[in-house]
């Protein structure tokens, strides 16, 4: 230390290079997460197309059925809670599907619909479900409504593709 130079005056000059150096670091960690944002709604949006359910899909649709629905509760450890639908799903026709999307309804006690969920569970991307194919499948459901009337629900194909 220099005569008549303080700590005070050393750590004073030595705060604009930190501050930098702390703002650089919160301005990197912005850009990433608005970074990480932007690609989860690419990716998002890219699922989000409904698939096609015109009157030839319509009639195929019949020939897919949805066998041993089951339910199952679980909790992660941020006691988040989940329920499972799980069961096999059949193309019971003659066409092979490649991209098959379903509607997921819950019902009170009245049969009203109090909870419909859409999903895809034969994915343009995966392997198709062949002309006599068993398949088994699970849908994730975050929360149902404490008017669940605890019946399994209904599962209605919403959208075909075919081979």
């Amino acid at each position: 230390m220099e005569p008549g130079e303080s700590s005070y005056s050393k750590e004073r000059s030595q705060f604009p290079i930190a501050f930098a150096a702390g703002a650089a670091i919160v301005l990197l960690l912005f850009g990433g997460f608005l970074v990480l944002t932007r690609v989860m709604r690419s990716h998002d949006s890219a699922t989000v197309v409904k698939l096609p359910f015109g009157a030839g899909e319509q009639a195929y649709a019949q020939n897919v059925h949805f066998l041993d629905i089951r339910l199952a509760h679980a909790a992660n450890f941020l006691n988040q809670d989940f329920t499972y639908v799980a069961g096999t799903m059949s193309n019971d026709g003659p066409q092979k599907v490649r991209a098959m999307e379903v509607t997921v309804e819950f019902h009170d006690p009245f049969q009203q619909v109090i909870l419909r969920d859409t999903n895809q569970l034969v994915d343009r991307r995966g392997a198709t479900l062949d002309a006599g194919q068993h398949r088994d499948f699970q849908i994730q459901m975050e929360h149902l409504p404490a008017q669940w009337d605890k019946q399994n629900p209904t599962i209605r194909v919403t959208g075909l593709i075919l081979e």
